[in-house]
Parts: structure tokens; C-alpha cells; sequence
């Protein structure tokens, strides 16, 4: 279904028109039929202000924001200078309660259950350091998992004592249960918390997550989800996942400003999460006690509903589907080519935009830097654990032809063979 168009009235009326009416058309048919129609995804493109000099392919680490949502953030900011305290205070954070529940019907929660802040690492962060652990406690977590939350366990064990449990993956894996097989063994009596990464930033390994949730829960362990990659780039709820904590970042699939992101804690759980910073009640009922940041860009939290609004009106499952479509575009070209191997698996199950290649003999890093030199092809280069290659995501605005251009390019490496080795 399509969203609201009231954001329309922000672009130029004739672009808007025609956007509207391209929404109409595709309204009647599938995700999967729209996912290849490039006439539609073309005027998805037009409401983006990307650079035609550079092909950007990495969209995993921060998405470019649609124009309308770059042109609210500067019109709030704008508006904020008029006289700060009174429009920041008075006027734009009379929003917050509004702007709460938009992102809880976007989630498919309670707006009792969200809490608005900067990105993944300040949610999970709370949450980490929020939880009443005492030495001894036992947490279950993967080496696979993002670096700040590694980080922060580790904080918790050398501070508090607790023991940190690390679960081994050989990525890709393609079979649900080996994955679930793993962490199960992982948990022992003392476990209080299981931390699964949704979509694994190294390689977009898709995790199992429903089906650790409830192995997890049936042996008494909380679970927290870090859902950074996953939120508006996978079409689902939080509620679908089970788990008792989640955090994400929205400047990532959801196209919100940079800077800002979401956190869910279960609506009884959250007396459970002492507060990070000072509240009134840290260790209250009250979800917005994890809000006390004090002054910060009101402009650009009121401007998340722009970009909820612009991700409602592609709408999530047919993103998802157009964002698999483009993987499968370029993944299906390479993946005869001798030496090509995927680090990221296949089956549309455990995967979808970000995908992990790498070629034999070829650094991560050199190819990184070969694609940019020769194509100006914007990649991230990946060496962690044994994963040793590049990252490669696609968004909807990305064109057919700039994949091409980066197929062109991982041919002409495969064909060059090696760097000569110093």
C-alpha cells in the first residue's frame, strides 16, 4: 500500500504530480513486478540529490536523504534560528509525541515502547550498560556482532565481572538450525542475555532472529537485537521478532538525517533498564526517561517524519523486493567469474541488499581502491575475522547501468589477475 503524499507539497509541484501518479500505477501490482520496472525506480531516483560523479555502493553505511527530507531538516533548522529556545522548545518539540507514534505504527509497536535518540550505538549502549548484570552473569554474543557493541561487553566484564560467551560463525551459512544449534550451546544456566545482529554489517549475513528469540526465551534468557542494517531495508515489525530490546539507526535504510535513530524496549521490561543519562525516574516505567540528552538538533528529529512519510509511499515491501531484485542483478553477473567468491549467502532467507565479495589474491582493500581509481565506484573494504574483501550495497536509487559499471570492473580485476605484491 502507499503511503501519505502530504510530503509531495515540499517538492516541485510538477515532479510530485508525476511521482503520484507513478505510485497510482504501481499500486496495481506485486512487490516483485514493480521490483524490475525501471521507469518507476527512475522517478525514485529523481528525488534524490546524489553525486553523477561518483557511484555511490555504500548505502549500508549511511543512506543519501531524498530531497524532501533534506529540505525539511534545513527549513526547521532555519526556523530554529529565529529565536532557538522558543521554536526548538516551544514549537518543534511539540512534534516528539507525534514524530513517537508515526515510528511506533512504522515498527508495529506501542508508542510507550520507543524512545528517540541518534543511532544504534546510543540505543544498544543504554540498554548494555542499563541492565542490572552482577559478576558471574553470563551474555551470549557473536564475533560477527557490530564493534561498539563488542565494545561495550566487554566494558561491562572488565568493570563488572560478568562472562562474555562467544559464539564462532562460519559465514555464509544457509541452514537455519546450525545457526540456532550454535547459540543454544552457547547458553548455559548462568545466561541472562542473548545479542543477535539482525543483518551482519561485515558480510549481510541475515540471522535467524525469531528462531534464537524463542530458543533463547524457552531457556529463560532476555534478548537484544541490534537492528541497525535491518529496520526499512527488511519488510517487518519489531514485535515479529520477539526479542525484548532492539535499537537501530535511521539515517540508514529509513533515508532519515544523519544522526538519528530508535530505540524499542517491551513495555515491561523497561523498568528493568536503569537510564543512561540522568532522569527524574531512571529506573521508572516511562520510556521517554532514556530522552534527558539535553539540547540536540530538534531540526533534524522532526524531519524523520519526512522520511517516513517517503518510505510509506514506496512502501516497504516493494523496496525490499526492488532492493533484492538489484542484488541478484549484479551477484547473478559475477558469480561464474574464476576466483569470485561471496562471503554473503545466497538464499533470499539469510540475505538481501549487502553483500560481501571478495577475489582470490585481491585485498579487500585494493579492490576498494581499483573500483573507485578506475570506475568511481564507492565501496567499503572488509577484513574481519576471515572474511577478507569488499561490501557492496545498492539502494533504490541506484541504476541498472551503475551496476553494469561495477560488473565491468570486477571482471577487469578478475581478468588483470593480482596486484603484483611488494
Amino acid at each position: 500500500m502507499a503511503g501519505s503524499f502530504s510530503f509531495l507539497k515540499f517538492t516541485d509541484p510538477l515532479f510530485a504530480a508525476e511521482l503520484e501518479s507513478k505510485i497510482n500505477h504501481v499500486n496495481k501490482f506485486t512487490a516483485e513486478e514493480v521490483a524490475g520496472d525501471e521507469d518507476f525506480w527512475s522517478w525514485v531516483r529523481e528525488a534524490y540529490t546524489v553525486s553523477p560523479n561518483i557511484i555511490n555502493l555504500n548505502n549500508g553505511g549511511v543512506s543519501p536523504q531524498p530531497k524532501v527530507v533534506q529540505d525539511a531538516h534545513i527549513r526547521n533548522y532555519q526556523y530554529c534560528n529565529e529565536a532557538p529556545s522558543y521554536y526548538m522548545w516551544r514549537i518543534l518539540d511539540q512534534g516528539r509525541e507525534p514524530l513517537r507514534s508515526k515510528l511506533a505504527a512504522l515498527a508495529g509497536c506501542s508508542a510507550e515502547e520507543i524512545a528517540i535518540n541518534r543511532n544504534s550505538t546510543e540505543g544498544l549502549n543504554t540498554i548494555i550498560f542499563g541492565l542490572d548484570l552482577k559478576a558471574g552473569d553470563e551474555v551470549v554474543l557473536c564475533k560477527f556482532d557490530y564493534p561498539n557493541m563488542m565494545n561495550a561487553w566487554k566494558q561491562r566484564e572488565k568493570r563488572d565481572g560478568i562472562k562474555l560467551t562467544w559464539v564462532d560463525l562460519n559465514l555464509p551459512i544457509e541452514n537455519e538450525q546450525e545457526i540456532v544449534s550454535l547459540y543454544s550451546k552457547a547458553i548455559t544456566s548462568k545466561t541472562k542475555i542473548v545479542h543477535i545482529t539482525h543483518v551482519i554489517n561485515w558480510t549481510g549475513q541475515v540471522m535467524p532472529v525469531k528462531a534464537i528469540v524463542d530458543m533463547a526465551h524457552a531457556k529463560g534468557c532476555e534478548v537484544i537485537v541490534d537492528g541497525a542494517h535491518s529496520f526499512a531495508h527488511l519488510d517487518y515489525k519489531v514485535p515479529d521478532l520477539g526479542c525484548d530490546y532492539f535499537a537501530t539507526s535511521l539515517h540508514k535504510w529509513l533515508c532519515a538525517p544523519f544522526g538519528s535513530g530508535m530505540m524499542y524496549i517491551k513495555k515491561d521490561k523497561i523498568k528493568k533498564v536503569w537510564a543512561l543519562l540522568s532522569a527524574p525516574e531512571p529506573d521508572g516505567g516511562d520510556i521517554r526517561k532514556f530522552e534527558n540528552l539535553g539540547t540536540r538538533s530538534f531540526a533534524s528529529e522532526m524531519a524523520i517524519g519526512n522520511a517516513i512519510e517517503f518510505h510509506l509511499m514506496i512502501g516497504g515491501k516493494r523496496k525490499e523486493a526492488r532492493l533484492r531484485y538489484l542484488r541478484n542483478y549484479w551477484c547473478d553477473k559475477i558469480k561464474g567469474m574464476p576466483g569470485v567468491k561471496f562471503n554473503t549467502p545466497y538464499a533470499a532467507q539469510f540475505s538481501c541488499a549487502l553483500t560481501s565479495v571478495s577475489i582470490e589474491g585481491w585485498k579487500g582493500s585494493e579492490i576498494e581502491g581499483r573500483l573507485f581509481e578506475k570506475k568511481k565506484i564507492h565501496i567499503v573494504p572488509i577484513d574481519h575475522e576471515h572474511v577478507n574483501g569488499v561490501r557492496i550495497t545498492a539502494s533504490v536509487y541506484n541504476s541498472l547501468s551503475e551496476l553494469d559499471r561495477l560488473v565491468e570492473g570486477i571482471e577487469e580485476l578478475v581478468k588483470a589477475g593480482p596486484p603484483a605484491k611488494k
